[in-house]
């Protein structure tokens, strides 16, 4: 916003302008800081403060559900009497809206509805204004009860904004008709769809829309920014409402022109709500073309802009605009200003170039090329999603393998290389290492060394992957065994500190001493093709930013991490791992690359990970409740809108738990409250305390809520949480899930040999101390599976106890406050 002189709004012109000024985010603070102790001495002293400083719309925010309740019957009443007066009904809608935010039951059906609805035909400003608002939110909840209102929306919008018009004559702001009215009409109209079944209501609409449009190209009337900001107001939500609709290719075009000439405005928020928009348009059929005209300049826009969020703006669009015929040159314009590209959009532009660069690849050499470029430039935002994408389709296509293994080869000889980089080249190379083994220049000798020079600089997952790539090249060249022998017999020691590294060197120098040629052939032969699933990598680029991703990026990729494959493969060449290799380690994976990254929330666990790649693509509801008997730690609740994890833990008579929240959807979840089911009387053997947790679930947000759970005495069952909350737009939810607090889970785990067991079974001589259940098996027993559910319920499997092998004997300790 530019800084205008004399009016109201002055101050936080300044501000703005103040705040894009700072240099770095201390100065920023500095400034806002500045700011609040201007506020908080307003409300200090003796002086009167006027209506603008009081902000009195503040009051707004107090309006309770008792309140809600109190006046339920009677502002509606206000609202729609015609002996009420203007000012008055205003208030009253206003009040109505802020309440039924408050408690949405409160609005009355009916013959209300029509009532509340023709309030847009009201001659004063105020009150229609008011009730445009009102209707809005109450279309959102119901939009089939309210549709009666579109065809009104449209005739008074019509009034208002074409050439003859005769409405809100007196109500002009800087020559512009009643601008406020009109975007919040034009807002409303975008509930809906276009309106076909009458087609008089529709002309109307595209009249209008017209007429906007050709508004906008007249000279300005006023050169007061009043003027430009009220006019460009409703010229954008027009422009909302002509990509909403998506009928009218002629109307899409002409928006696509004036939004182009935007571009080159000399306004800052202009440019950044033009490129907005015209990533919209770039999604649909009719105007894709029009945008594309735009390319030269968008392109000058995202190198050039001194507002990153302009810059960020500008690379949605390319993204959005890219196809078949323009991708090369969009990837390679995103690569070179990828170089010097602001720190905060490296990472997105990272995955828009790796997901454009595979959808539109015609020649997979390009796309090898593209994805190896990215690594040299922004090695560090490149994720395991990407790097692992280019190893699948380089595996999946015969063709590109030689060219991809030349590549990686070639970059690898890079005197500083990136870690992502080796972490390719070991992989591609351990596949297909011997296309380009005849060269002398790319020798096995050769390329072992190569890889081998950079393994003292690597992470332990890295190392472990090399590792796993130098077993592979004893197969693939055999002529250099003895030396890879020598460097798994150095890892094989004291001199790796890594337990995981030298338990991998140790098993893949006794594979390669043991094996025969034939089984060493089998155990470490090429992996296979892999299966096309959906791509991970637009499901990280949507979670990064929700609702910003264009629709039309469609691309075949897969969810499963390559490495998940690769270690199957792979999983031959090892022996029996200890129970200490199987840590959720990030170096226990054969490649050191199947477990996933750690939270970077700081909280307990991320038990929910990425909450869009693993949704599920159906309406099924997943309860896990069940399975949680046996486990603390996972996804205990999914369906399409909410996704719920634990991470729980126990000591003794004592436990916590942290539940996870995760909102799949793109909009905020409100009213978000979990409420603790447990009757008083369970309360006295099992205490259970809760946490608050915020009333928004934001977007693909996640929030932690935290519990404690006390065992007083034995009780059955388990306690509930019911979780209730509103999407927006949508009926209230309500979702009842146990919680994972059966008693077992205060069991410990107890150790005894024969004697002390038989001696405290005979102990138990009671019926109240004993229990007994025969059952019919619904399948076959599988031994191992039961082992794994008995230890996972809190008991100590005791082997040496009962001599047939098929009889599982196990103890353990109940622990409550009142006795154990």
């Amino acid at each position: 916003m530019a800084p205008v002189r004399g009016d109201g709004m002055r101050g936080l012109a300044v501000f703005i302008s103040d705040i894009r000024n700072c240099k770095s985010k201390e100065a920023e603070i500095k400034r806002i800081n500045k700011e609040l102790a201007n506020i908080r001495s307003k409300f200090k002293g003796d002086k009167t403060l006027d209506g603008y400083q009081k902000k009195k719309y503040c009051i707004a925010n107090i309006g309770s559900q008792d309140m809600a309740e109190a006046f339920s019957n009677e502002i509606p009443k206000l609202l729609v009497s015609g002996d009420t007066m203007d000012v008055v009904k205003q208030s009253a809608a206003l009040c109505l809206l802020r309440l039924f935010r408050t408690c949405p039951d409160i609005i009355p059906g009916g013959e209300w509805t029509s009532r509340i609805i023709h309030l847009l035909n009201d001659q004063h400003m105020g009150v229609v204004t008011a009730a445009t608002s009102l209707i809005d939110a109450l279309v959102k909840k119901n939009p089939e009860e309210y549709k009666g209102c579109v065809s009104l929306a449209v005739s008074r919008l019509s009034r208002i904004v074409t050439a003859s018009y005769t409405d809100l004559q007196d109500y002009t702001y800087y020559f512009v008709p009643a601008p406020w009215l009109s975007v919040k009409l034009l807002r409303l109209l975008q509930n809906y769809n276009p309106p076909t079944e009458d087609p008089g209501v529709r002309g109307r609409l595209n009249e209008c829309l017209e007429t906007i449009l050709n508004k906008a190209q007249e000279p300005p009337k006023s050169k007061k920014v009043q003027h430009s900001n009220a006019k460009n107001a409703v010229l954008f939500e027009a422009i909302n409402l002509i990509i909403h609709n998506d009928s009218e290719p002629s109307l899409l075009v002409r928006a696509c022109n004036q939004l182009g000439q935007f571009l080159s405005n000399r306004e800052t928020n202009l440019r950044y709500l033009a490129l907005e928009s015209m990533c919209h348009l770039a999604t649909s059929e009719f105007s894709h073309e029009a945008v594309k005209k735009h390319q030269e300049v968008v392109i000058l826009s995202m190198k050039m802009e001194k507002d990153v969020s302009v810059r960020q703006q500008a690379v949605d669009l390319l993204y959005a605009m890219c196809d078949r015929s323009n991708a090369e040159e969009i990837v390679q314009e995103m690569l070179n200003y990828l170089e010097t590209a602001d720190y905060s959009i490296r990472e997105e532009m990272v995955l828009k170039v790796a997901i454009l660069a595979e959808k539109y690849a015609t020649d997979y050499t390009w796309y090898v090329d593209v994805i190896l470029n990215l690594i040299r430039i922004a090695g560090d935002y490149v994720s395991e999603e990407v790097w692992y994408r280019v190893i699948q389709i380089v595996i999946n296509r015969e063709e590109v393998q030689g060219y991809a293994a030349k590549t990686v080869f070639e970059a690898l000889q890079a005197p500083a290389c990136h870690e992502n980089m080796v972490k390719v080249g070991g992989y591609i190379l351990g596949e297909f290492g011997n296309l380009i083994a005849g060269d002398s220049r790319s020798a096995p000798m050769v390329q072992f060394k190569l890889l081998h020079s950079k393994y003292h600089l690597c992470s332990s997952m890295t190392r472990a992957l090399l590792l796993s790539t130098y077993i592979k090249f004893i197969n693939l060249f055999p002529e250099i065994r003895g030396t890879i022998q020598d460097v798994f017999r150095q890892h094989s020691n004291l001199r790796s500190a890594d337990a995981e590294l030298q338990q991998r060197a140790s098993e893949y120098l006794q594979l390669s001493i043991v094996a025969s040629t034939d089984v060493l052939a089998t155990v470490l032969e090429e992996m296979p093709s892999f299966p096309e699933r959906e791509s991970s990598i637009l499901a990280v680029l949507k979670k990064k930013k929700p609702g910003r991703v264009p629709e039309n990026a469609e691309i075949r990729e897969t969810k499963s991490p390559v490495p998940n494959s690769h270690n199957n493969a792979h999983s031959n060449a090892q022996t029996n791992h200890t129970s200490s290799a199987n840590n959720a380690n990030a170096s226990s994976d054969l490649l050191g690359l199947s477990t996933p990254p750690a939270s970077q929330s700081g909280t307990l666990i991320d038990v929910l990970g990425d909450i869009y790649s693993t949704a599920n693509g159906n309406s099924n509801v997943v309860n896990n409740s069940k399975k949680f008997v046996f486990k603390n730690n996972g996804v205990l609740f999914e369906n399409d809108l909410l996704q719920i994890g634990v991470k729980s833990e126990f000591r003794q008579n004592l436990g916590r738990l942290g539940l996870y929240y995760g909102n799949k959807t793109q909009t905020a979840l409100q009213n978000f409250v979990p409420t603790l089911q447990w009757s008083a009387e369970d309360a006295l053997k099992l205490n259970v305390q809760i946490k608050a947790v915020e009333p928004t679930l934001e977007a693909g947000a996640q929030i932690q809520q935290l519990l404690t759970a006390e065992c007083i005495d034995h009780y059955l069952g388990a306690p509930s949480i019911v979780i209730s909350f509103r999407v927006s737009g949508g009926a209230p939810q309500k979702i009842t899930v146990n919680l994972p607090l059966t008693i077992n889970k205060f069991f410990e785990p107890t150790e005894m040999n024969a004697e002390s067991f038989f001696a405290r079974w005979r102990n138990l001589g009671g019926e109240q101390q004993r229990a007994q259940r025969v059952f019919k098996a619904q399948q076959p027993l599988d031994l191992p599976g039961a082992r794994n559910k008995l230890t996972g319920f809190g008991m100590q499997l005791l082997d040496s106890i009962d001599p047939n092998p098929d009889n599982m004997v196990c103890a353990g300790i109940i622990h409550t406050q009142a006795h154990k």
